[in-house]
C-alpha cells in the first residue's frame, strides 16, 4: 500500500506541476500582451554593441541594444504594430533591415563584419524578400560603380548605359516585388531603395514612379486603413503629380505660346456644372479652393452640405471657393440636390469609375483637398485637424 500510495502521489505531483507551468505560461503571455520578437545570433562580433532601431517616418530611433558575448546571441521585443513597421539591426555601418507585421518571432543569424550581406532570416516570408531586395540593391550599386570606373565609355555612352541598367533594375523590382503583392511590407520597402543619395524610384520627377507609389498607397489603404505609412505614400504620390505637371508645363513652354500655358500644382478637373456650363478647376487661380468629392446619395450628405455652407458663408467674400465634384450616377437627382447651392457644382458621370479618383488617390467618399491661391494642392483631409484655421491661414 505504501509503495502504491507513493506512486500515486508522484503522479499527482507531476500533474500539478504540469498545470502550474501551463498556467504560468498563460499568465506570462497575458502580461506580455501582443508583442513581436526578433532574436538570433551574430558571430564574430564579441564585445560589439548590437543596436535595435526603429526606422520611422521622422527618422531612426534606438529602441534597444546589447553588448554581444562570444556566442553573439540576442533578443529584442516590442509592441505589435497595427500595420507593417520597420526596424533594423546594426553594428557600426553593417545593417540588416527587418519588417514587423504582427506578433511574429523572427530569427536572424549573421556573421560580422559582413552581416549586411551574410545572414539568414527565418519566421517571415516578408523578411526573406527584403533580404533579396537588399542583396539586389548592393549588387546593382557595385555594377554601377564598376561601369563608372571602367573608363572605356564616353560620357554619352556611360549615361545611356547607366540609364538602361537603372530601367532594367526598376522593371525587375516592379514586376517581382511591388506589383506582385503591393500590400506587403517588402513592396513598401522596395519603393525607398537608393542608389547613393538618390531614390531609385523617383516620385518627384518620374510619372511612372508616381504610379508605382500610388499603387502601393491604394493597396495599403485597403489592407491597413488609416495607417500612417499609407497616408505618407498618398502624400508623396500627390506631391509627385503636382511636380510633374509643373515640369511638363515648363517643357511645353519652350515649344508653344507661353500665354497659353497654365502652370498648375493641381490635377485638372474639367466638367460641366448643374447649369450646363463647362467649369475648369485651374480657372479658380487667385482663390483659395476647397475641392470636394461628394456623393449626394450618402446618408450623411445633408449634414456635410450644411457644414460646407457655413465655411462658404463665412469666407467666400474673403476669397474662398468651393469646387464640388459629384460622383452621383443619377443626373436628375444631382441637379435637384445642387439647385440651390451657391458654389461650383460639377458632376462626373463615370461615378465610382472616374479617373479622378485614381489621379487624386481617393479611396473613400466624401473626400476633400485645400488648394492655395497659386493653384497648388496644399493638403488633403487626413492632414487637416482644424479646417477653419487652415482656410484662414491660406486666405
Amino acid at each position: 500500500m505504501h509503495r502504491k500510495q507513493t506512486i500515486k502521489t508522484k503522479s499527482v505531483m507531476k500533474t500539478i506541476k504540469k498545470l502550474f507551468l501551463c498556467s504560468a505560461a498563460a499568465m506570462m503571455a497575458a502580461c506580455n500582451g501582443n508583442k513581436f520578437h526578433v532574436q538570433g545570433e551574430v558571430t564574430g562580433a564579441a564585445d560589439s554593441v548590437l543596436y535595435f532601431e526603429h526606422v520611422g517616418l521622422n527618422g531612426i530611433e534606438e529602441t534597444g541594444r546589447v553588448t554581444l558575448d562570444k556566442n553573439g546571441q540576442f533578443e529584442f521585443s516590442g509592441e505589435a504594430p497595427d500595420a507593417p513597421d520597420f526596424y533594423r539591426l546594426r553594428i557600426s555601418d553593417q545593417i540588416i533591415n527587418v519588417a514587423i507585421d504582427s506578433t511574429e518571432t523572427i530569427t536572424v543569424k549573421a556573421r560580422y563584419p559582413q552581416m549586411a550581406t551574410i545572414y539568414d532570416v527565418e519566421g517571415s516570408a516578408n523578411n526573406q524578400k527584403i533580404k533579396e531586395l537588399a542583396l539586389k540593391q548592393i549588387d546593382f550599386q557595385e555594377r554601377v560603380i564598376a561601369l563608372e570606373g571602367s573608363g572605356s565609355l564616353t560620357n554619352d555612352e556611360l549615361r545611356d548605359s547607366l540609364q538602361r541598367m537603372l530601367d532594367r533594375y526598376k522593371e525587375d523590382v516592379k514586376r517581382d516585388y511591388i506589383y506582385k503583392e503591393p500590400y506587403r511590407s517588402y513592396a513598401y520597402f522596395a519603393l525607398f531603395q537608393t542608389l547613393g543619395p538618390w531614390l531609385i524610384f523617383d516620385p518627384k520627377n518620374n510619372s511612372d514612379d508616381v504610379r508605382v507609389f500610388a499603387a502601393v498607397a491604394t493597396s495599403w489603404d485597403t489592407f491597413y486603413p488609416g495607417a500612417e505609412r499609407g497616408e505618407n505614400l498618398h502624400n508623396i504620390a500627390i506631391e509627385g503629380m503636382k511636380n510633374i505637371r509643373i515640369l511638363e508645363a515648363r517643357q511645353h513652354a519652350q515649344t508653344i505660346d507661353g500665354s497659353k500655358i497654365v502652370e498648375s500644382g493641381v490635377i485638372e478637373v474639367l466638367l460641366k456644372d448643374n447649369r450646363g456650363r463647362m467649369q475648369r478647376l485651374t480657372d479658380q487661380k487667385g482663390k483659395v479652393v476647397l475641392l470636394d468629392f461628394h456623393v449626394f446619395g450618402l446618408a450623411d450628405s445633408p449634414k456635410r452640405i450644411l457644414s460646407l455652407r457655413e465655411y462658404y458663408n463665412k469666407y467666400h467674400a474673403q476669397g474662398l471657393e468651393i469646387f464640388q465634384v459629384s460622383l452621383d450616377k443619377d443626373e436628375h437627382f444631382w441637379k435637384q440636390m445642387t439647385d440651390a447651392l451657391p458654389w461650383i457644382s460639377v458632376r462626373d458621370a463615370e461615378g465610382s469609375a472616374s479617373p479622378l479618383l485614381v489621379s487624386y488617390n481617393i479611396q473613400t467618399l466624401p473626400e476633400f483637398f485645400l488648394i492655395d491661391r497659386q493653384n497648388n494642392l496644399v493638403k488633403r483631409s487626413s492632414q487637416i485637424e482644424n479646417l477653419d484655421a487652415e482656410i484662414k491661414a491660406l486666405l
